[in-house]
């Protein structure tokens, strides 16, 4: 017959026995959850490294719109038209303007070609419909504002107009008799 001392000693094994697995189960998962962790870590500091300028890099979009706005204005001003020093006054901002093109694809900020391509609603942002025959429709005929990709991110799309197909007067009138 067992005694109450050996049925005690009996479940101090089996508990210790159950603590055990418990504690290299804890154990297990822990690293586990550290190993995650790292992953994530890895992964922000990787992301905050490669695009912690991108709302930097969309701000100072502007100023190379407004150069270029300040250009076209200049040139088309009569007054400033007939200044002797207009165009050394535009070379200088040619050269700005090449500078800080020159700095955006140092730090992978590069200009989206839009023209003659399919429109593609990821990359353009599609401002108006021209009427054209001769290209196929959803071709980029015009780029209102340049779009600029920062990596293998969208910065800004391109502000485009896109072809469509003519339609014409009697198709219109007859649609518009039929309705």
């Amino acid at each position: 017959m067992e005694t109450k001392n050996e049925k005690k000693d009996e479940k101090k094994e089996i508990s210790i026995e159950d603590k055990l697995e418990e504690t290299e189960s804890k154990l297990l998962r822990t690293l586990a959850e550290l190993e995650n962790q790292r992953r994530r870590f890895e992964k922000e500091t990787k992301e905050a490294f490669e695009f912690g300028g991108f709302n930097f890099a969309r701000e100072t979009l502007t100023l190379l719109d407004n150069l270029q706005r300040a250009q076209i204005s200049i040139k088309n001003d009569e007054v400033l038209k007939n200044s002797k020093d207009l165009e050394k006054f535009l070379k200088n901002i040619e050269v700005i303007e090449k500078d800080l093109i020159s700095i955006f694809e140092k730090n992978s900020i590069k200009k989206i070609n839009c023209l003659k391509e399919k429109f593609d609603p990821n990359l353009h942002q599609a401002m108006l419909e021209i009427e054209i025959d001769s290209e196929e429709p959803g071709t980029v005929m015009q780029e209102i504002q340049p779009g600029y990709m920062f990596g293998d991110r969208l910065l800004r799309p391109s502000f485009v107009g896109v072809s469509k197909k003519k339609t014409s007067n009697n198709k219109e009138k007859k649609d518009k008799k039929k309705g």
